[in-house]
């Protein structure tokens, strides 16, 4: 074989592995169920998030929603089935391991400290530290430069970083979060009810949010009762019922009516759940 055809061969490879690369799921959950004792909380459930997808999980209160973020975010192991991450199969025995797969997860609760400003809420616990003789102490001046460039950088928002959490909006408080998890450089995000209890200019916010960590190349998970904001949000909508996954719907092709029959019943709009 000539170097010409030794080096188209080898070319030809590489596009082959960029290919499969690229079609790789960022998330895979196979066959996967969590039993608490007796209950069956999520019930052999498969399903795909590509990169830099806007994946939706909705369901009604105890269909498994939050149980399977808590597998995916390391809160809980499963019982049985199997997570992959980037193709490779992963286990998370604590948050700790999925936060250093690339994986984290915003809270409904959110954990602010009201009395402190953003960039300390945002480093809380991971603040960056310089030497002072023998000691290691806080370098407060490359706290702040490293929340602002998190701010602008990678969202565009110009903020006050001394600002104190209390005296923020709900939707400002929700990006703090946000922000917060983005200085662990992650490639995923699950939000637990990101637009909860939020005022229509506050969800708005938010979701501008989410659509620019997408465009980012970040991976979104989004835990939902507000099927109306996923519809004009997410990229795809997973729906679960009593544990178990029962549509992956394109919100071209559904609607709200839609999505509520399958969330409250398990079966499509004038369906039966044993069809």
């Amino acid at each position: 074989m000539s170097l010409e055809d030794t080096a188209t061969a080898e070319q030809h490879s590489a596009g082959e592995d960029d290919a499969r690369t690229a079609g790789t799921p960022k998330l895979r959950v196979e066959d996967l169920t969590k039993q608490f004792g007796r209950i069956v909380a999520v019930e052999d459930v498969s399903l795909e998030v590509q990169p830099a997808e806007v994946f939706a999980l909705v369901g009604d209160n105890g269909a498994g929603k939050s149980t399977l973020m808590n597998v995916l975010s390391g809160v809980h192991n499963p019982t049985e089935g199997q997570i992959y991450k980037d193709g490779q199969p992963v286990a998370f025995d604590n948050p700790s391991d999925a936060r250093a797969s690339g994986i984290e997860t915003v809270y409904q609760d959110l954990a602010l400290m009201n009395d402190l400003d953003i960039a300390t809420n945002i480093f809380m616990g991971q603040f960056p530290r310089k030497r002072l003789g023998p000691l290691g102490v806080i370098d407060w001046d490359e706290t702040y430069d490293r929340a602002e460039e998190i701010m602008m950088e990678q969202l565009g928002r110009d903020v006050d970083i001394k600002t104190e959490v209390e005296f923020l909006s709900g939707g400002q408080r929700q990006l703090v979060a946000i922000w917060r998890a983005l200085a662990f450089d992650p490639d995923v995000i699950i939000l637990d009810e990101p637009t909860s209890a939020l005022s229509v200019d506050a969800t708005r916010l938010v979701q501008d949010t989410i659509d620019q960590l997408a465009d980012r190349g970040i991976t979104i998970v989004i835990v939902s009762h507000n099927i109306e904001s996923v519809l004009t949000h997410a990229d795809r909508i997973g729906v679960l019922f009593q544990g178990s996954l029962v549509g992956i719907e394109q919100p071209a092709e559904t609607d709200l009516e839609s999505l509520n029959d399958l969330m409250t019943t398990g079966a499509p709009q004038g369906g039966r759940i044993d069809d």
